[in-house]
């Protein structure tokens, strides 16, 4: 589905970044995402397993502590 860029922006994320300390050292789960939905838009989250899609999503609603 094409982008319409003249609807309304209903979210927009910038640079979402986080990281855990671990006693091997410091583990970067998600390092600059950055995407904007516009009204009418549906979004949906894929990739393989581990890449970091569920710690993106739980940055959002802040579920995990920022760096």
């Amino acid at each position: 589905m094409p982008v319409n860029e003249t609807a309304e922006v209903v979210l927009s994320v910038d640079n979402i970044v986080t990281q855990f300390n671990t006693a091997e050292g410091t583990v970067h789960a998600v390092n600059g995402v950055s995407f904007d939905v516009h009204a009418g838009e549906l979004l949906g989250v894929v990739g393989e397993s581990g890449c970091g899609k569920s710690v993106t999503m739980m940055s959002l609603v802040k579920l995990v502590p920022m760096p």
